[in-house]
């Protein structure tokens, strides 16, 4: 099926289970510890040996020598593997760097040899015994080092250019020109990267934790340099992705490797300073932002550039790409470059782009509206479009951003903040309100399932779909049932395996929304050949309560399949309506802090998102995406920062020990509110994404609560006691 047109009305707009708050359906699997994550396969592959990964010790040069016989030889050890015997590999087209790292070492950690054991501690221990030598080169590991040397990056086509920047820029009354850094991020899932791997004669098949199913079995197939039809892929159940688990890591590759040296299955976990120094993570940034305004607050000028780092043949972190269509202003520049450093790949984290990107932009506004001696809110809602600022003639297909900052500030009570900094106190806690504005765009993509209906009427629904937390099962379940009217215990869905049709997999925002059209399109055409077995008009044919209806005549569900299984399989794919009209979701994300008048500790009294993003399938998972979200926003404004060390070229704080998260005492109050909306340019469902807009601008939000509380201006996230302490009013 391919959506070329915006939706009219279907069966999707009936919403007995679509738009309701629902349980997730895996959810009694996941709490009582019996849903089988990666590394918990133990049926599937039994007698399954355990891999330990040694990473580098330096973070650039090479391996001049290695000595494993000393681990060959120690107690249980059935094989180790290195670059010099794991044959000829590939490198993935989702990967930078090489999984198996050797002669060349590319950065800290990189796997460099694989023990496998009969138990775990023996495959630690025997690790321990392999001797490397290195010769170490001298790397870049410093992006305010390298900023200099930064250069446009050759496949993102980053710079824009409206109007006379520059000239506007200098001709406006009220400027703000400021820089801002957002430090290196962990994605710190709960559940680390890990596989079990086992081959049976040619075939391959990998047991892990992966965002992106095809993807990734295209990836494990190339760097093993086998076909992909060999290589098949399960993820069932993910403990978090946040973007980290988009592409394949080294502790799958390496299970396959050890299963094949093993000639048994082989299981691989990251220790969690390999899940820090090994895999991905948001790269830092530098930013700044020139904004020029008249002195009503209109915008005249807008430009924003921003550096970033990533080891050779990577990618920038896209933190202008907001700004090109958050606000109105004739007069824009945007610009990215690249600084190649030596640490870790930097790649997808949460709302990659938005997230640091809007922890820049979003403070600036608040800076140009005190400035201006104007209400952050009144500024945002001036400098609003209706149209793409760099494309006017193209319109946004839904834009509701003034309603979510409306609609925020009766809710918040945002008529109580005080207008003065340091003007409102708590005892010794100076309390201050933070506004930010989020945007996100929302993406769509081909996405495939295969439905079946059985003589029990009961409907089973199959694609490569994964769930990271984000109640994927219950939402595809809502669709089907919603389809072909029955109730939701009649549904049956498999996710997470490379033997189901290829779907939209889950990042970027695009999963749900993308996935359940793919199922929508599955249902169509299960719905036609149900009512072919009925002979009834396929156009006519009403499915509802377990029943098929045409004309005076009722017939249930099952008797369609009561000779044999009916099966239907489809995909949507999408015509040019993106092209036509810009898709985004907005929101806006109020904070109220306390800091404290004696030490500047900060609290987070409490938070609220409004959002508009499309029709919401199921509120209740919906809530749990966007409250997540914002805590992890609040994490970034606060504490969360991989600190390098410039010697080493690695994390310091590579555990949850030194890298800090927060907990629930941080975050004592948490309200959502999503704006009743459907677009129809976005898919059949009328849909978008949700699940990063929560992240989106929740920083900047904090960041400007703190200065309303107390008058400091910070613009280093995190913003941590000594960047506040000496900004602070004096104790009266």
């Amino acid at each position: 099926m391919k959506f070329t047109t915006p939706a009219t009305t279907n069966p999707i707009d009936k919403l007995r289970y679509i738009g309701r708050a629902t349980d997730r359906i895996e959810g009694p699997l996941k709490t009582t510890g019996t849903a089988p994550y990666a590394y918990e396969q133990n049926d599937a592959a039994p007698n399954a040996a355990y891999g330990h990964v040694l990473g580098a010790a330096i973070a650039k040069g090479r391996i001049t020598a290695m000595d494993t016989s000393a681990a060959l030889r120690a107690p249980g050890v059935l094989a180790v593997v290195t670059a010099e015997n794991a044959g000829k590999l590939g490198k993935g087209k989702m990967n930078t760097a090489r999984l198996l790292g050797g002669p060349e070492i590319q950065h800290y950690h990189q796997a460099v040899a694989l023990v496998v054991a009969e138990t775990f501690e023996q495959a630690r221990a025997a690790a321990q015994l392999i001797v490397v030598k290195y010769m170490e080169k001298k790397g870049k590991y410093d992006l305010a080092a390298a900023k200099s040397s930064a250069t446009r990056p050759k496949d993102d086509k980053p710079d824009t250019r409206v109007g006379d920047f520059a000239g506007a820029f200098a001709a406006a009354p009220v400027r703000v020109d400021a820089m801002y850094t957002t430090p290196d991020q962990s994605h710190a899932m709960m559940e680390p990267h890990a596989s079990i791997a086992a081959w049976k004669g040619d075939q391959l098949t990998v047991w892990t934790s992966n965002q992106m199913i095809d993807w990734s079995r295209g990836d494990v197939a190339l760097t093993l340099g086998i076909p992909k039809d060999k290589v098949r892929l399960i993820s069932p159940y993910i403990g978090g992705g946040f973007g980290g688990k988009l592409f394949v890591r080294s502790d799958a590759v390496l299970a396959a490797l050890g299963a094949r040296a093993a000639q048994r299955p082989v299981k691989v976990a990251l220790t969690r300073p390999q899940l820090m120094n090994n895999t991905t993570h948001r790269p830092a940034t530098i930013q700044r932002l020139r904004i020029g305004a008249t002195r009503a607050g209109k915008i005249t000028a807008i430009g924003h550039e921003s550096w970033s780092g990533d080891l050779e043949g990577g990618k920038p972190e896209t933190a202008v790409m907001q700004t090109r269509l958050l606000y109105a202003g004739a007069n824009r520049m945007t610009a990215m470059r690249l600084a190649v450093l030596d640490l870790p790949e930097g790649n997808a984290m949460r709302a990659p782009g938005e997230a640091p990107g809007l922890m820049a932009l979003e403070i600036a506004m608040d800076e140009l509206a005190e400035k201006l001696k104007m209400d952050p809110i009144a500024l945002r809602i001036l400098n609003d479009t209706k149209v793409d600022p760099e494309k006017p003639s193209r319109p946004f297909s839904q834009r509701r951003l003034i309603d979510c900052l409306r609609t925020g500030a009766v809710e918040f009570g945002w008529k109580d903040r005080g207008a003065t900094p340091g003007s409102k106190r708590d005892g010794r806690w100076l309390v201050g309100m933070g506004v930010a504005a989020a945007l996100r765009n929302n993406m769509v993509t081909k996405s495939g399932a295969r439905v079946r209906l059985n003589a029990q009427g009961v409907v089973t629904v199959e694609t490569d779909m994964t769930d990271i937390g984000t109640g994927s099962y219950t939402i595809i379940a809502q669709t089907a049932a919603e389809m072909l009217g029955v109730e939701l215990d009649k549904i049956v869905v498999k996710l997470g395996d490379s033997d189901y049709p290829v779907s939209a997999g889950s990042g970027g925002q695009w999963g749900g929304n993308s996935s359940t059209a793919g199922v929508y399109a599955a249902c169509v055409k299960l719905r036609q050949a149900i009512a072919g077995k009925l002979r009834m008009d396929a156009n006519e044919a009403r499915f509802s309560d377990g029943l098929v209806s045409s004309g005076e005549r009722d017939v249930p569900i099952a008797q369609a399949a009561k000779d044999g299984e009916i099966v239907a399989e489809d995909f949507m794919e999408y015509g040019d309506l993106d092209k036509k009209f810009q898709q985004s979701t907005f929101g806006a994300h109020f904070v109220e802090v306390g800091v404290d008048s004696y030490t500047g500790e900060v609290r987070i009294r409490r938070m609220l998102a409004v959002c508009a993003a499309g029709r919401i399938l199921n509120p209740k998972s919906a809530r749990s995406q966007v409250i997540g979200a914002m805590t992890m926003g609040a994490g970034a404004a606060l504490m969360e920062e991989l600190v390098v060390d410039q010697r080493g070229g690695f994390f310091v704080n590579h555990d949850l020990a030194g890298y800090e998260v927060p907990v629930h005492a941080d975050i004592p109050h948490q309200d959502v509110i999503f704006l009743e909306e459907t677009d129809p340019m976005s898919s059949p469902m009328k849909a978008k994404g949700v699940g990063e807009l929560g992240i989106c601008g929740v920083a900047a939000a904090i960041a400007n609560a703190i200065h309303n509380a107390t008058g400091a201006r910070v613009r280093e996230y995190p913003i941590t006691l000594d960047k506040l302490l000496d900004k602070l009013p004096a104790v009266a």
